[in-house]
């Protein structure tokens, strides 16, 4: 049994109900508004307007996100070895505190220097990114921790995360909609002077958004003092790694964001190549974007529902296969570059976003889930390392996917310096390569769900019960008997 405790009203705490899950979704709101326009145009940014070598720029990407991805499991132990009681508790307490240096630190991404020399660019790169990541690290981990003790409920954690992909949606779908339109020309080219600008707007509006959760989120699993200290006494860094190794829930909850990340951030320099140079529309290259990430809005209602009844593993991995279906459509049929030719590839993201969306929307509880798995085969909870090492493969995918995206561009004949006026040769190659990123990228995601991931609906059932989770697994098991 553990020795964790739920608060409830008794204790003057409010029953979990919708402003947990609108604040909570408020956060990963916040997370966007930088992460998304960095997600989006860091890499066009410095190679079509600052002009760097795009298979220099891959190796740049590869080392800001080595560094990135160690940079979280570090900050996640501190977490889990700090000592100290914070008033607001230890998760929103650093979210607060990096919060205040996510607001100025994206725009120090996109200074516009084009005329500076080579070596000075690569550094004003290196530092804006890193100085950036280590704020949004601050935020990310501890908030990504959080699903686990807003609630102990499996159910309740399925809607958190249900409603944290809709928060993520929120400020993502804006961002593709509108940025095209006001940082492209008319001749298909970024104007990369205004995302600096842009960037301080948006992170002042993601800051307003990061107050707003940590006034209304509430930490109902806590554990008293004398356990506090004695779990942060215990710490131990290279054995909190281990015992993520062999986490089964958490690799294979891992393996569907970096599964998405290597697909998503591998083909979207090619999306707006596509746009650039094929469709001849770039205002429109944010909509594959939106289309991934609106059937987020089909399931949320209904999460719950799927999670109690099918579970989470079982749901995940339906879907994908209509993602495979959609992706591998993709890679072989013509599609020409007309109004017509739009609207096929954009029915077969839909299509796509439809299968993935699902599994999306459960791979945050399914996180937490593994925290518990955790706590119930090693005896110890270890909230902000494990899910700081979930960031650090999830973080080395936004590094490899990108990067790897930029040599395949290249090895088809990309350059850089033309922008958007690439070769029809080139341009219409495209196509097949978003296609290949994606299709690869949900035989992953299948391998990790289906394969990897070991928390079936009975063997949750049995955990919950194991940790006296409000009884969640006896609720669950007797679910079951009645079907």
């Amino acid at each position: 049994m553990s020795g964790r405790t739920e608060k409830t009203a008794a204790d003057g705490f409010r029953k979990f109900g919708m402003l947990d899950k609108v604040a909570y979704a408020a956060g990963d709101f916040g997370c966007n508004m930088s992460f998304a326009l960095a997600g989006s145009f860091f890499t066009l940014f410095y190679t079509q307007y600052m002009k760097i070598n795009s298979l220099a720029f891959a190796g740049i990407l590869v080392i800001l996100k080595v560094w990135d991805a160690i940079n979280d499991p570090m900050i996640g132990g501190f977490i889990d070895s700090n000592k100290r009681n914070y008033k607001l508790g230890k998760f929103k307490t650093f979210i607060s505190y990096g919060s205040i240096g996510l607001l100025l630190s994206a725009s120090l991404c996109f200074l516009p220097f084009p005329n500076a020399p080579q070596m000075i660019k690569v550094m004003l790169c290196l530092m804006g990114y890193i100085s950036w990541d280590a704020c949004y690290t601050f935020v990310n981990v501890p908030y990504g921790s959080m699903v686990s003790v807003i609630s102990p409920d499996p159910g309740d954690r399925a809607q958190l995360s249900a409603w944290r992909s809709l928060g993520a949606m929120c400020s993502s779908v804006p961002i593709g909609i509108i940025l095209p339109f006001v940082l492209y020309n008319e001749n298909q080219e970024l104007m990369g002077n205004r995302l600096f600008f842009v960037a301080l707007i948006l992170g002042v509006i993601g800051f307003i958004a990061f107050r707003f959760m940590i006034k209304n989120t509430v930490e109902r699993v806590q554990v008293s003092e004398e356990e506090r200290k004695k779990e942060s006494e215990s710490f131990n860094y290279i054995k909190s790694i281990k015992n993520f190794a062999g986490n089964r829930p958490a690799i294979g909850a891992t393996m569907i964001p970096v599964a998405t990340f290597l697909g998503a951030y591998g083909s979207n320099t090619a999306v707006t190549v596509m746009f650039q140079s094929y469709f001849k529309n770039v205002s429109l290259s944010g909509i594959p974007t939106v289309l991934s990430l609106i059937p987020t809005l089909v399931f949320v209602p209904f999460v719950r529902q799927i999670a109690t009844r099918w579970g989470k593993k079982e749901a995940a991995s339906v879907g994908m296969l209509l993602s495979l279906a959609a992706m591998g459509t993709l890679m072989f049929i013509p599609i020409p570059p007309t109004n017509t030719g739009i609207l096929m590839f954009f029915c077969l993201l839909l299509l796509n976003g439809l299968g993935s969306g699902l599994g999306g929307c459960m791979t945050y509880a399914m996180m937490a889930d593994a925290i518990d798995y955790n706590e119930w085969k090693n005896g110890v909870r270890e909230e902000g390392t494990t899910y700081a090492l979930h960031s650090f493969f999830r973080k080395l995918a936004q590094g490899i996917g990108p990067s790897l995206g930029l040599v395949l561009l290249v090895a088809i004949g990309y350059d850089e310096k033309l922008g958007a006026a690439q070769t029809w040769e080139v341009a219409s190659k495209m196509k097949s390569l978003i296609g290949a990123c994606y299709f690869f990228s949900v035989i992953l995601m299948i391998i990790g769900v289906r394969f990897v991931y070991n928390l079936d609906k009975n063997t949750l059932s049995e955990m919950e019960s194991a940790l006296g989770r409000k009884g969640a697994g006896a609720e669950l098991l007797g679910k079951q008997m009645e079907d």
